[in-house]
């Protein structure tokens, strides 16, 4: 343990479906490759720095792929990102969790929307999840504006809500554009100045980002520094964080920290 700060690292563990939308059509298969390739190229990189970490998968994805979510389950937290990426309805709350559940066979304490959508804090606590980490208290163009939301966990409908990391003051988003985006010493600085001043830090990822994305019809933010380029900042980012705080799961944290038994 680093001076009581933790690093809650976080990816969303799914199907690779961004270019449908905008209108590139990927099959099926090809979007379950590009996650999985994504998933085993991050998981090596995760282990080899030990970096004890929580997987937001979708129930799709884990029954497509469901070996590889229990051998992370051993060593990681296992927690929902709804069934599918790209649809959604409520009863697919309770769904994916007991998908989950029966994949792994452990309890599945959290969920992340798909892409930050809103969901009704009822809903999420009648599905039986202890906390979500749905919300990203900044303002992202085109897609919200939670600038009014806390910055760190707090409760909502009785359930804990654990937002994405943002900067103090100024709440600048520490999320996966970021890191691909801003310039390598800006994101680290930004990253360490908001893990000392909460005393943890909560980043969140795609594995489909550590794959090679030329192909795609997507924007070039989305998949700058994709590939190897990404897996060699990852591994940098790891081993400087490593020196400021421990990793740990979401729901470890939220023990330690007694916001829940």
């Amino acid at each position: 343990m680093s001076n009581n700060r933790f690093v809650l690292l976080s990816f969303d563990v799914e199907e690779f479906d961004m270019p449908l939308e905008y209108n590139q059509q990927v099959p099926v298969a090809d979007q379950m490759r590009v996650g999985h390739d994504g998933l085993i190229a991050t998981m090596e990189i995760i282990n080899n720095a030990a970096a004890t970490s929580t997987f937001f998968t979708t129930a799709n994805f884990a029954q497509t792929f469901p070996a590889d979510i229990k051998a992370i389950a051993e060593k990681h937290e296992i927690a929902s990102h709804t069934f599918f990426h790209s649809c959604f309805s409520p009863e697919h709350l309770l769904e994916s969790k007991l998908s989950l559940e029966h994949i792994t066979r452990k309890p599945v304490y959290g969920l992340r929307m798909p892409r930050m959508r809103h969901v009704e804090m009822s809903d999420v606590k009648k599905a039986g999840y202890i906390y979500d980490s749905s919300i990203n208290p900044t303002w992202i163009p085109g897609r919200y504006n939670y600038r009014d939301k806390p910055r760190t966990v707090y409760t909502d409908e009785g359930v804990l809500r654990m937002p994405a990391a943002v900067s103090p003051n100024l709440r600048i988003p520490l999320f996966w554009l970021a890191f691909k985006n801003f310039p390598y010493a800006v994101f680290k600085s930004l990253a360490i100045q908001t893990l000392k001043h909460d005393g943890y830090l909560c980043l969140y990822f795609h594995p489909w980002e550590f794959v090679e994305l030329k192909e795609y019809s997507i924007p070039q933010y989305t998949k700058r520094y994709a590939g190897k380029g990404l897996q060699q900042r990852l591994v940098k980012l790891l081993k400087d964080l490593s020196a400021e705080g421990e990793f740990i799961t979401m729901y470890d944290y939220l023990k330690l920290a007694k916001h829940t038994a």
